[in-house]
């Protein structure tokens, strides 16, 4: 999912230091002919970066507060300009509600998209959701398989973070799929929770992942650690019933 936007990112980081470093030899200059205009510009350039940063705090208090429509809504200005929005605004609509444990509603985002050459592209975001909802929905073993055939695609990128970034998820969506399906692996546990922590997105679907290996290894305290916190699920979502039956479990 990440790798398709790869060379937009790579674009912005060069335009943004450009960016800054005419912002910078701006200011520079204008300290000494006229400090109250480069207080200005500084002011004015302070004032992007804290607007960005907000922004990515907001998506971030969203993804972890279980709200999807507060997702969608952060989400909407994004989706509706992307590319093959057809096909890639549903994707990740769908994206949104499995990653919270709404089947219903991705499958039915996921029905929406438009199938062509921006749906075979997208083959990584689409084994990613299959595995999720094929977990949720029981298919634990096809689910295992999903996660399989994930983890083999090539990575397609020259950026060693980004590629660190995809093998890491990868790797715990393997590691979610076995969870559920209770054949986890020696070191599975550890890799949930780093993707837990890297990724709001699937912070949640992680960590009850991790408390159902935790169960499994007859560690209650552990897993009573992974569900604290968790939002108030409403029944439509398969957190809902995950959350009760770990909670029973650990007492």
């Amino acid at each position: 999912m990440d790798v398709q936007r790869e060379p937009n990112r790579r674009l912005f980081r060069a335009i943004l230091f450009v960016a800054s470093a005419a912002a910078a030899a701006l200011i520079l200059r204008g300290t000494w002919a006229e400090p109250r205009i480069a207080a200005v510009i500084l002011s004015a350039v302070l004032a992007v970066f804290f607007v960005r940063w907000v922004a990515q705090k907001r998506l971030k208090r969203a993804l972890l507060s279980g709200d999807v429509n507060a997702v969608l809504r952060q989400w909407s200005k994004h989706i509706e300009r992307a590319p093959h929005a057809s096909t890639m605004a549903p994707l990740m609509t769908a994206t949104a509600f499995a990653a919270n444990g709404f089947l219903e509603h991705a499958r039915t985002a996921l029905a929406a998209a438009e199938r062509g050459p921006a749906w075979e592209a997208a083959l990584e975001h689409r084994l990613f959701l299959d595995t999720f909802l094929l977990t949720f929905e029981g298919d634990r073993d096809e689910a295992v398989r999903s996660a399989d055939r994930l983890a083999r695609l090539p990575v397609l990128t020259n950026s060693e973070s980004l590629r660190a970034r995809v093998v890491l998820l990868r790797s715990a969506v393997g590691a979610f799929a076995r969870a559920f399906a209770h054949k986890a692996e020696q070191g599975d546990l550890d890799l949930l929770e780093t993707a837990a922590q890297s990724s709001p997105l699937v912070h949640w679907a992680m960590r009850y992942a991790g408390a159902v290996v935790a169960i499994d290894r007859g560690d209650a305290a552990k897993a009573q650690q992974l569900i604290l916190g968790a939002p108030n699920w409403p029944t439509e979502s398969a957190f809902r019933s995950y959350h009760d039956e770990i909670a029973l479990h650990v007492g």
